[in-house]
């Protein structure tokens, strides 16, 4: 006897699933502020609420929205939170979700133009736009010999400039002799990106910063002139825009001007602060851009798209094309052969792709530049007020000065009552901070971005520092 296929959902089965699924992510998001934003859990703890073995039979779509309520939700970590101020917030918004439903639904792979045309020029469009809605260097635009492609976080957008930047100083062949740049203060995947290029440990070269934490660009002149005069060949210099640990800035047109010297690749990671481009009088701090050879930042962070939706330009599309593509007889086909079609594969490590500009799209197009201004806006104008109240505040210090929405805090006591003070705020259950270490002291991070976070929540901060601190 010939093997019946299993069950699928019927049209009317899906309707009932979606909605039901539906109205529990919205009661979730309706009332997550009366959630702690943290488990309190311990390791393992999930895993002993779950069977040993997958399922034999099927089991009910009830039964499983019925779990996720049970088990899931309250072991998470609730990065919607409005109290979530930790690390960076993964942002997330109605439109966006319903956006990676549909993408889901469709299930398309948009390795190749041909793959499905849509997934490709859809995204070379909404990356053109936000070219524009960025005021970014018009020499990132798919209409030039530059462009931009969604990658999964500004981690792949730098190893994928790594790449680029490797192949273009002489590839494998000179690969002892290559020399990448960056500070102290840079995001620790470009460590690891240069690991994974080939680079070695030994060809990373860690600029010093100055006491605003962003990086000297005399410094790196400096290194660069010793390793080119030793006969070493600077490739890649990575400069950031809002660092995770302060959000300081490095000098882009300094370190541009440096680099161009040496002929070095220059990427610049905005990964955050780059949202805030959308405002006009906050532009200023992509000064440079029209000079580096690429540029990344995560509309996932602080513009209302779901992770993960990481916006990657280069100035020059070629080297990048020219370090990813390899093309099997299995991929070739008409579209891509005529050199008219842009095939996605060729500017990411994996071959396969998501459908992510749906998302993206969703976004602007609910929202409009003025709705994204608003959400960037409010958040800084609550950020300032918080960072004045700790200027205010007895005993606490700010560790640096605001950078955007980002205020770095400790109490004037040092580093155990800094830590203290985290522990006291973290365990009422309203809010979760994360930490750095600034200065070789601990410092308390309060960074304002979830799409659910308002002033009043910021403000309520500031009450419990009064009780706490």
């Amino acid at each position: 006897m010939a093997t019946e296929p299993p069950h699928h959902f019927d049209a009317d089965e899906f309707r009932e699933a979606g909605r039901a699924a539906v109205d529990w992510l919205a009661d979730y998001l309706e009332h997550l502020g009366r959630r702690p934003v943290t488990s309190g859990l311990e390791p393992g703890d999930v895993r002993s609420l779950l069977p040993d073995r997958a399922p034999e039979a099927p089991e009910p779509f009830a039964d499983l929205l019925a779990d996720v309520n049970a088990l899931i939700a309250p072991a998470l970590t609730h990065w919607q939170h409005p109290g979530f101020f930790g690390y960076f917030p993964a942002n997330s918004s109605p439109p966006a979700v319903l956006a990676e439903l549909i993408s889901a639904g469709l299930g398309v792979n948009g390795m190749l133009w041909s793959t499905s045309p849509a997934c490709t020029e859809l995204e070379t469009q909404v990356l053109d736009w936000l070219v524009d809605l960025c005021g970014l260097p018009g020499r990132f635009r798919s209409d030039g010999p530059g462009g931009g492609v969604i990658q999964d976080s500004a981690s792949s957008a730098s190893l994928c400039a790594l790449l680029a930047a490797r192949d273009r100083s002489g590839g494998a062949a000179a690969l002892s002799r290559l020399v990448a740049y960056t500070s102290s203060q840079a995001h620790s995947s470009i460590e690891k990106g240069v690991r994974i290029a080939g680079f070695g440990d030994q060809a990373l070269r860690v600029v010093e910063v100055g006491d605003d934490f962003a990086m000297d660009a005399g410094a790196l002149a400096a290194v660069m002139t010793a390793d080119r005069d030793a006969g070493l060949v600077p490739c890649f210099v990575a400069a950031t825009v809002g660092t995770t640990s302060s959000g300081a800035v490095d000098p882009v047109p300094a370190i541009a001007a440096v680099a161009a010297e040496a002929g070095a690749w220059v990427h610049v990671d905005a990964a955050w602060a780059g949202s805030a481009a959308v405002c006009p009088e906050f532009r200023p701090l992509l000064a440079g851009l029209e000079a580096v050879d690429s540029y990344a930042f995560n509309p996932h962070k602080w513009l209302l798209t779901n992770f993960d939706c990481t916006a990657f330009y280069v100035a020059d599309r070629q080297p990048l094309v020219e370090a990813l593509s390899v093309v099997p007889e299995y991929l070739r086909n008409a579209a891509s052969d005529s050199g008219e079609v842009i095939d996605y594969r060729d500017w990411q490590v994996p071959l396969g792709r998501r459908f992510r500009s749906l998302k993206l799209w969703f976004v602007l197009r609910s929202y409009g530049a003025e709705g994204l201004r608003a959400h960037i806006r409010h958040h800084v104008e609550a950020a300032e007020r918080f960072a004045e109240r700790v200027v205010a505040h007895p005993n606490l210090e700010l560790a640096t000065e605001r950078s955007l929405a980002l205020v770095c805090f400790r109490h004037v006591d040092g580093d155990e009552a800094t830590r203290n003070l985290q522990d006291a705020l973290n365990a009422t259950g309203e809010l979760f901070l994360t930490h750095t270490v600034l200065s070789d002291r601990h410092v308390l991070r309060l960074a304002v971005g979830g799409t659910w976070t308002t002033a009043t929540h910021v403000d309520r901060v500031a009450d419990l520092l009064d009780d706490l601190a």
